[in-house]
C-alpha cells in the first residue's frame, strides 16, 4: 500500500484522523483501490475498473453493488495537480491498470462524523468512518466489482 500525508490538520480537532495518512493506493482483487480524505475531513473510497469491464464509464446508479452509504461517484482520473497525490487518481506505478473508472463512495452520510463537522454542526450519535473501516469498504467493493 502506497499512502501520501499531505493535508495541514493543525486547525481540526483532536480525533484519531490526526494519526491517519490522508489518501492510500493498493489493488485488490485485480483492481486498483484508493482512499480519498475530502476538504472537511471524510474519508472516500474509490475502486478502479479497467476499460474492459462492463461498468467502465457508467453512472455510479449500480443497485447491485452494496457499499457504505451506496456508491456516489463514477469518473475517470481527477488529480488535483500533477504529482501532488491529492485528488482521485492513482499513480501508474503499482497500478493493476493505467486507465480505469473510478467507482466510489462517500463517508460523509448522515450518522457519519467529520472532522470539521458539517456545516459547524457535529452531532453526538455520529461514527467517524476511519480509514480500517474504509479499507475494508474498499476491499468488500472491489470484490463485488472484480
Amino acid at each position: 500500500m502506497q499512502t501520501w500525508t499531505n493535508i495541514d490538520k493543525s486547525e481540526w480537532p483532536e480525533g484519531e484522523w490526526q494519526g491517519e495518512y490522508d489518501k492510500a493506493q493498493w489493488v485488490s482483487s485485480g483492481l486498483d483501490c484508493l482512499i480519498v480524505r475530502g476538504p472537511l475531513g471524510a474519508l472516500c473510497g474509490y475502486v478502479g475498473v479497467p476499460e474492459s469491464h462492463q461498468y467502465f464509464g457508467n453512472h455510479y446508479d449500480l443497485p447491485e453493488v452494496g457499499v457504505h452509504g451506496g456508491l456516489t461517484f463514477a469518473d475517470k482520473c481527477k488529480p488535483l495537480e500533477a504529482g501532488d497525490g491529492l485528488g482521485v487518481c492513482h499513480v501508474e506505478e503499482g497500478a493493476a491498470n493505467k486507465v480505469v473508472w473510478w467507482l466510489g463512495f462517500d463517508c460523509a452520510h448522515v450518522g457519519d462524523a467529520n472532522p470539521m463537522g458539517m456545516f459547524g454542526i457535529k452531532f453526538p450519535d455520529e461514527t467517524y468512518r476511519n480509514i480500517a473501516y474504509v479499507q475494508q469498504q474498499v476491499e468488500r467493493l472491489a470484490e463485488q466489482l472484480g
